[in-house]
């Protein structure tokens, strides 16, 4: 048996007033980014930062981001869909900011 979807709790998280990350890899074959994108186009929020690159802490392009108020979303390079045991240094600045409440390096 399969569990619920947890995609129609997002609208109330969203009305909730919390922050949120939704990353992915950029190699993750499990749920690629581009179905993400689909979904959360579906939110029909507006876009506050548009499309833009990030870096990691070695001033590597870490993936890109992009982000809604309240609702940040990034791509991590060179990671699949455990995206902290792939690339855990780039995992760490996305973290990073996200909790310090930084937009992307």
């Amino acid at each position: 048996a399969f569990a619920p979807s947890a995609l129609s709790s997002y609208p109330r998280l969203i009305d909730s007033e919390l922050s949120m990350l939704i990353y992915s890899g950029d190699v993750d074959s499990v749920v690629p980014f581009d179905g993400t994108r689909r979904w959360i186009d579906t939110l029909n929020m507006t876009e506050t930062d548009g499309w833009q690159p990030w870096v990691d802490a070695e001033n590597q392009l870490g993936g890109f981001w992009y982000a809604y108020d309240r609702m940040t979303v990034a791509t991590v390079r060179g990671a699949g869909h455990e995206v902290p045991e792939y690339q855990p240094q780039r995992a760490y600045t996305m973290f990073q900011s996200f909790l310090t409440d930084q937009k992307m390096p």
